[in-house]
């Protein structure tokens, strides 16, 4: 699967018509990049299945202590130089950041989607004057989602937001982990969701308020024609009282009436709300056993070891407020004036538990609450 996946991205950077390999020729010292020079031997590939054989004989290389660096060559040489600098915005800067060899962005994005750009967004960002911005231009296998977005420095795109599989690749101020699930499904809408997004995007359309949430009375006829809504007519006349109608307020109405009318009323009580795992990976994931870190031979140093950690996490329907969920929420945990105390104890949701990473989560999935057991999930 390594040895696959390793192909599989070089050929992305080379628009699936070549790879490259860069080797080092083994039992020579490597001590500058001078010394690299040297001793490093390139070779390019147009067969998948020959590529792949290679880079499993060269495995033990790629494993050694100068592996990284030359897997980072040969996607550079993949790609080719000259595409590369014509991927960036500006070409001048390091890709590789002093001292401790940081990646760039241009790199991570190389090695996600076979190009060098700069930004996360989708697509470009026409600034005038013939000057653009790069993003991502097209969808991709493995995504992307970065601690920075939560603090709104960047905004990452759909692209890199919903990839093909569900694994990420997460960003932190110090390195990179991986969040990754075993159900495909985790990206798909359900029924709900869906129709939720019919309906909102039906009422934005009719929304001349610059986002400001209202319609007009003719807008939202042509709405609930658009969405197939059968409101009463207590209903209808009610929104219609003010001459103008409130998302909010519309959304309210939605919630409590029934499907068959065309609203989003949900026998089940859980109003569309999706619970599924997620896994988190940290290779050098430094050890927080009971708020307290472990320290290598008893010195100061924390120990730095893998960890893997897998978080529960139920996301709330898009558009449905928090304070409904919490209603619903209450109404389904009672069940009745039968239900013992202990059986309403016990149907108690989990607490809602905090790390960066959630936070990192929310931008994929909005509102999500997220559960683990042990030690929080470390992104640094």
């Amino acid at each position: 699967a390594l040895v696959k996946s390793m192909g599989e991205i070089l050929f992305s950077c080379g628009s699936n018509k070549r790879a490259v390999l860069a080797k080092a020729l083994e039992g020579l010292s490597i001590e500058s990049g001078s010394d690299m020079q040297k001793v490093i031997r390139v070779d390019a590939y147009t067969s998948q299945a020959t590529a792949l054989q290679k880079l499993e004989e060269a495995l033990p290389v790629f494993r050694s202590r100068m592996g990284a660096m030359l897997f980072l060559i040969s996607a550079l040489l993949s790609r080719g130089l000259d595409y590369v600098q014509a991927d960036r915005d500006d070409p001048t800067p390091s890709l590789v950041t002093a001292p401790f060899g940081h990646a760039s962005q241009e790199i991570v994005n190389l090695l996600l989607c076979g190009q060098a750009v700069p930004n996360v967004f989708d697509g470009r960002m026409d600034l005038g004057g013939g000057m653009c911005l790069k993003g991502i231009s097209t969808s991709v296998e493995v995504g992307f989602l970065t601690l920075l977005e939560s603090l709104n420095f960047c905004k990452v795109g759909q692209h890199l937001k919903c990839p093909k599989w569900p694994i990420w690749v997460v960003g932190s101020e110090s390195h990179y982990t991986v969040l990754f699930a075993l159900d495909t499904s985790v990206q798909d809408e359900n029924e709900l969701e869906e129709r939720e997004s019919h309906i909102r995007k039906a009422f934005d359309a009719q929304d001349k308020s610059g986002g400001g949430g209202f319609i007009s009375v003719e807008g939202f006829q042509q709405v609930i024609r658009d969405t197939n809504i059968r409101l009463p007519r207590e209903k209808l006349d009610h929104l219609c009282g003010s001459g103008f109608i409130v998302w909010s307020e519309f959304w309210q109405v939605i919630l409590d009436l029934d499907k068959s009318l065309g609203g989003l009323k949900d026998s089940t009580g859980l109003m569309g709300k999706k619970v599924f795992d997620l896994y988190h990976f940290n290779g050098i994931a430094k050890s927080d056993l009971n708020g307290g870190q472990v320290s290598s031979s008893g010195g100061d140093t924390p120990l730095q070891r893998p960890r893997l950690t897998k978080l529960r996490v139920s996301v709330p329907p898009r558009w449905t407020p928090e304070e409904f969920m919490a209603d619903v929420a209450v109404s389904s945990a009672s069940g009745g004036n039968e239900s013992s105390g202990k059986e309403t104890e016990a149907a108690k949701p989990e607490p809602p538990q905090h790390a960066p990473l959630v936070d990192c989560i929310r931008t994929r999935w909005a509102r999500a609450v997220c559960n683990w057991i042990g030690d929080p999930p470390s992104i640094v």
